[in-house]
């Protein structure tokens, strides 16, 4: 027990910023990817986190490498924020555990490659609760309660296919790009109450899910994974794709005290890629 105290005392370092940033956060898409990223980055400044995810086993394996890895306080709950009553579910967890939250990561994997009219009504449905009317839900619940305390961070993960569409991602675009218009909105409500409301869009991350974008064209188009792979990654002045940690230093710096005057941005975090101004 001792042991075990040690270490997840070095693991979370003890400095002014740390203690500053020693605040509750609810994190969606917890168990993987970008998700896990920005769990891990929370937990390493300071945070206390409960993940949130659908499967149950790697929710839970997720948690425990987690806390292993940072010495931080985790927590898993499955939770699907496609759900009418996921929402209270989530906050309540969180609040019964650490007390108010105060961070609220809204993050979840997207819905299946499509192009805009090859994809049915059902999935549209679908991507409509997982992607829009889901975060939504969480953010009605919390953003009152964070403005009453005069503290709130909400960040919403979206894409950088919002500022530069790609064919195949059609309901990620649509969907994601009303969520940004909702963040902008949320984000003038709740200003002066202390509360942040900002949008990071990631470019091309190496996870799961770029690897299921990429399968789906390889099988459209009949070329080799490998060379999608290489040309999506020649597209990007970086030459690469993201590494999820990346994603998640944005989302952490803007979860901060020290970001309180950045409200209603877009933060795309992709290399360079995009080509507007």
């Amino acid at each position: 027990m001792r042991e075990e105290q040690r270490r997840s005392e070095s693991a979370v370092p003890e400095t002014q910023e740390a203690a500053i940033n020693a605040r509750n956060a609810l994190v969606g898409g917890g168990s993987a990817g970008i998700g896990y990223a920005v769990a891990e980055q929370l937990l390493r400044s300071g945070h206390r986190v409960v993940i949130t995810g659908r499967r149950a086993e790697q929710l839970g394996s997720a948690a425990l490498r987690l806390g292993g890895d940072t010495g931080g306080t985790v927590h898993a709950l499955v939770n699907d924020v496609s759900e009418p009553k996921s929402a209270a579910a989530a906050l309540d967890e969180v609040e019964s555990r650490y007390g108010a939250l105060d961070v609220l990561v809204l993050n979840a994997g997207g819905p299946p490659p499509g192009r805009v009219l090859d994809v049915e009504d059902e999935r549209w449905q679908r991507a409509f609760e997982l992607l829009l009317l889901g975060p939504l839900r969480l953010a009605r619940l919390a953003l009152p309660r964070m403005a009453a305390r005069g503290f709130g961070r909400v960040v919403f993960v979206t894409s950088a296919a919002v500022r530069q569409p790609q064919p195949d991602l059609a309901t990620s675009v649509v969907l994601r790009a009303a969520v940004t218009a909702a963040a902008k909105l949320l984000s003038r409500e709740f200003a002066a109450e202390g509360i942040t409301v900002n949008c990071v869009a990631p470019g091309a991350t190496a996870t799961e899910r770029r690897r299921e974008i990429l399968d789906a064209r390889a099988r459209i188009t009949a070329v080799a994974f490998e060379d999608l792979d290489a040309a999506d990654a020649a597209g990007i002045p970086a030459g690469r794709a993201a590494r999820p940690e990346e994603i998640g230093a944005a989302v952490t710096f803007l979860a901060s005290a020290a970001a309180g005057y950045i409200n209603g941005t877009v933060l795309t975090v992709d290399g360079g890629r995009t080509e507007t101004i």
